[in-house]
């Protein structure tokens, strides 16, 4: 009989993670999904996309669960090295009721067609986070690229100005920031892009402003080569997903002891 396989999940040690009851059904139609994401105007040769992800509805209830939690006295982490204001989802008890259905049923359909060589068909783990920009707070995110082979950011609120996202090309090419894509923030929509491609957010003008953050990670891509210290990763045992790799056991096979 042959022993399964065990997934460790692991995090590499060199990566530095600085470069960064409304209806909730993910993934029901995601034929139809393909269909609303468009490619947004001069964005095509930067492969990014824009999709309906949650209604209005959804993404008021939700941020009023963000509030809620984050006046609370329950212990709260940073949701990554360069933002200094949000929630991570975990915390909150909504990673397996909501983000992991929404990467398993609906982005991971549509990302094996937008994105097949980065792992779109295979993603098998995430980090979500939800991000907070206000006055007297981070108002702006610099240039970087995420810890993610893929990326969704969706906006959840709420009133406010300025904050765009901008976009260049791959943090590889040399000329990357060249003629940078600006993307308005729509509620309710996200934006997808490759976690490797350079990106930021203008400063915030006025009001608050509240996205959900989703990396997504493939560990068949990410096993051989971390996508922040761009070597073999070198990997210790941590909670949860970690950064998204996993290190297998070789198969075995149990042979009669008489023999």
């Amino acid at each position: 009989m042959r022993k399964p396989r065990p997934r460790e999940v692991r995090r590499c040690t060199q990566a530095n993670a600085t470069p960064q009851r409304t209806e909730v059904q993910p993934g029901r139609h995601h034929a139809g999904a393909l269909g609303r994401q468009t490619a947004l105007p001069s964005a095509e040769e930067k492969r990014i996309y824009r999709l309906p992800v949650f209604t209005v509805p959804f993404c008021q209830a939700l941020l009023e669960e963000l509030e809620n939690f984050e006046r609370s006295d329950l212990p709260k982490g940073r949701p990554n090295t360069m933002n200094n204001y949000g929630v991570l989802l975990h915390e909150l008890g909504l990673d397996e009721p909501l983000v992991t259905p929404l990467r398993e049923r609906f982005l991971q359909p549509l990302l094996a067609l937008l994105y097949p060589e980065w792992g779109g068909a295979r993603l098998d783990s995430h980090r979500a986070f939800v991000v907070k920009y206000a006055p007297g707070e981070d108002r702006e995110l610099g240039c970087h690229y995420d810890n993610a082979e893929l990326t969704l950011n969706v906006a959840l609120g709420k009133t406010f100005t300025g904050g765009a996202l901008y976009f260049g090309g791959l943090f590889q090419a040399p000329s990357a920031l060249a003629r940078p894509l600006e993307v308005e923030h729509v509620v309710g929509q996200g934006v997808l892009h490759r976690g490797g491609q350079l990106h930021g957010a203008r400063a915030l003008g006025s009001g608050e402003r509240w996205n959900l953050v989703v990396w997504l990670r493939a560990s068949t891509v990410r096993n051989h080569l971390c996508p922040m210290c761009l070597r073999e990763p070198e990997l210790v045992e941590d909670a949860g997903f970690g950064d998204g790799f996993t290190r297998e056991e070789p198969d075995t096979v149990d042979v009669c002891a008489l023999t």
